[in-house]
């Protein structure tokens, strides 16, 4: 494991170690209460080697010494009453707070041992995940969009700086990767290199910049796309091997400018972002009874062809027939 990184696994349903360790200190305070009011209620039958009185004070300080068992042999009990209750009550009390301390030994190691096995067993399959750098607004949206249209949540891998973002990732049911993604060994431990994509949702355009360049150098074959606030380092993204950027603060104003005419237009337009719902932005291959006839033909509104990963308008002349090997962007309710 790199020394900058740690992976977080989402956490399964249960109880987990916290709540079962927390049961068994519960359980050991009970014993030792127990014990001690026993103690208290015949202290008159005990002796202490110091004195001969046994306080309360006294009381706990063998209860302890006596459920650990350590016994010193300072206090000891001089009736018969006094050793009977020691023998069928406190000496069960004693295994049962043994028990206890092994048990919840055991736990803690056996809990370890459980997730440095998930963690060995995850980086051993995960194949073509994708990676989402940032886990703010943008991130969490992008998660929760790559969600809604099918991806299962352990092939989605957040890598952020802020411990606390991270573990709301965990928590959604993401993998998470404490750490700077400008660092090689952090997108390492995401396994940049089998990764199939790598979403960029930073705040600042440098690090985004910086971010886009590592993950090329690890992978020139992943597919990065970010986000930019201006549209000049937009122009760099693309130009450090992005293939998509999204400017938002030029796409908020374009947006601002259509409602302002028609806030209808918005609507539509939102509502083909929000997957599942309403209209949706789709793309599918293209058949082979479909090869040669024009997009129109195929009965869907088609709004452009991906060909050899060149955008073609609906309206390109080069997108008049459909070629094999090529991709209709549709629209689908």
């Amino acid at each position: 494991m790199p020394r900058n990184a740690a992976v977080a696994l989402p956490s399964r349903p249960s109880s987990g170690p916290v709540a079962a360790i927390a049961f068994r200190i519960g359980v050991a305070v009970s014993l030792v209460l127990v014990n001690w009011l026993l103690v208290v209620l015949e202290r008159g039958q005990y002796t202490d080697s110091s004195d001969g009185v046994v306080s309360v004070t006294d009381a706990l300080y063998y209860t302890t010494v006596t459920l650990t068992t350590t016994g010193y042999g300072d206090i000891t009990p001089i009736t018969t009453q006094a050793r009977l209750v020691n023998a069928l009550a406190v000496t069960p009390m004693r295994f049962l707070f043994v028990a206890v301390l092994v048990g919840t030994t055991i736990q803690a190691l056996t809990q370890r041992s459980r997730e440095e096995f998930r963690l060995a067993r995850w980086r051993k399959r995960v194949n073509d995940h994708v990676i989402i750098c940032g886990y703010g607004t943008m991130g969490r949206n992008a998660a929760r969009a790559l969600r809604l249209q099918g991806h299962l949540a352990n092939q989605i891998v957040v890598v952020e700086t802020d411990p606390t973002m991270a573990a709301e990732a965990a928590a959604a049911g993401f993998v998470a990767v404490v750490g700077s993604a400008t660092r090689a060994e952090v997108l390492r431990s995401a396994h940049v290199d089998r990764a199939k994509v790598v979403i960029v949702a930073l705040d600042r355009d440098d690090t985004s910049i910086l971010v886009t360049l590592r993950a090329r150098g690890l992978n020139p074959e992943i597919t990065v796309v970010a986000t930019a606030r201006e549209a000049e380092n937009g122009d760099l993204l693309r130009q450090s091997g992005a293939v998509s950027v999204i400017v938002s603060a030029e796409t908020a104003g374009r947006l601002l400018g259509v409602a302002a005419e028609s806030p209808a237009a918005v609507d539509v337009v939102e509502d083909l972002l929000s997957f599942g719902e309403g209209l949706d932005l789709a793309t599918r291959s293209v058949a082979a009874g479909e090869v040669g006839r024009p997009p129109s033909d195929l009965g869907l509104p088609v709004l452009a062809v991906i060909r050899n990963g060149q955008r073609l308008l609906y309206s390109h002349p080069d997108a008049a027939r459909l070629r094999a090997g090529d991709q209709i962007l549709f629209v689908r309710a």
